[in-house]
This record gives C-alpha cells, structure tokens and sequence, in this order.
C-alpha cells in the first residue's frame, strides 16, 4: 500500500496520523492496519468508511485467524474468524454469535481528499 496523503495539522494541534487512502480499502471489504499504536481494521461500502480496533469482545483475540486478512459477508458484517462472530460494518454491533450484544471498539475516523486520517 502506497499513501500519497499529506499529514494534516490543525492551528496549534499535533498533526493527525494518516492511515490510508480510502481507495486502499476494498469496496466492500476490510483492511488490516496492524501499524503503529493499537491495531486498526478499516472497512468500507462505496464512500463510507468506518474503524474499529482489532480485537474481538468475546476473547479479546485479533479478528483474523491469518494476520492481515480479516473476513466480510456480503459487504455489510466483519465476521471474527475464531469464534464467527458477525459486527455491522456501520456500527461495530455484533448481531450473531457468541458476543451478540457487545460492540467492536470504533476508532474515530476523519475522509478527507480521499484519505482516511485517525480523528
């Protein structure tokens, strides 16, 4: 992945961290950002763009079963590969599985010029 998104600073405030283009992220799919601090999966439909940390709430273990590939159905649910717990993209809500109920931790995001920067 390539960013070609400059670093943006606020009057007075400390420059917000770029993540990614919004085009790195596949429509309709997730995105693995095991990076600096916690680690991040981003997940997109069209425009939309939304953050959560890694970390399912059943067992507090990485979504993905293979680092870097987390799993989406039909573009609308982030399923946990090791327990198949299904999240809504739009909200983090588990809907089915053995944490309904619970919600993915969101990172707050920020689209700008067609990248996504940490809020």
């Amino acid at each position: 992945m390539t960013s070609s998104c400059p670093v943006r600073r606020n009057e007075g405030a400390a420059p917000q961290r770029r993540l990614c283009r919004v085009a790195d992220i596949p429509d309709g799919g997730a995105l693995s950002l095991p990076g600096a601090g916690r680690p991040l999966v981003l997940v997109r439909r069209g425009d939309a763009v939304w953050g959560y940390a890694d970390r399912c709430p059943h067992f507090s273990v990485p979504l993905a079963a293979t680092p870097g590939v987390v799993l989406t159905y039909e573009s609308q649910v982030i399923m946990c590969a090791h327990h198949s717990a299904l999240f809504r993209f739009e909200d983090g809500h588990c809907i089915e599985g053995p944490c309904q109920g619970a919600a993915l931790d969101r990172q707050a995001l920020r689209i700008e010029d067609g990248c996504v920067y940490a809020a």
